[in-house]
């Protein structure tokens, strides 16, 4: 009994020893598999269907800009920035201001991303690099 604590604590000692994601690991696009609202109650799901015929994406490129599209059309774009697995992204808004908030990046493995907006509304997004 005595051990479990020293071990929990180095087990969450090297979970928080992982290296900070990069820009470069974002570069690309990634098409949406599966956009989830895991705070709603129930929780919500976009249907599959509805991703298929949408076709969502999102796109980091090497000038650390950022550009979601949803059905062909830019539903936001702006500029990003690492700090760990936290992406903060200033979004530019159509009247000319703009408004910053985060992501979080809770996976990452060079193919597959999973990435949420925090709090009440947030939501995650599970997608594929092409």
């Amino acid at each position: 009994m005595k051990y479990i604590l020293p071990f929990v604590a180095f087990i969450l000692l090297i979970q928080s020893c992982k290296p900070a994601i990069k820009p470069a690991d974002l570069y690309g696009t990634w098409k949406y598999l599966k956009v989830e609202n895991p705070n709603e109650t129930p929780p919500s799901s976009v249907p599959q269907d509805e991703l298929q015929v949408q076709a969502p994406y999102i796109k980091f490129t090497k000038s650390d800009s950022l550009i979601i599209i949803w059905g062909s059309k830019t539903l936001s774009h702006g500029k990003f920035r690492m700090d760990g697995n936290n992406i903060s992204y200033t979004e530019k808004l159509a009247d000319g201001s703009s408004r910053t908030f985060p992501f979080y990046i809770s996976k990452i493995d060079g193919k597959n991303l999973v990435f949420e907006t925090l709090g009440e509304q947030g939501t995650r997004v599970t997608a594929v690099k092409e």
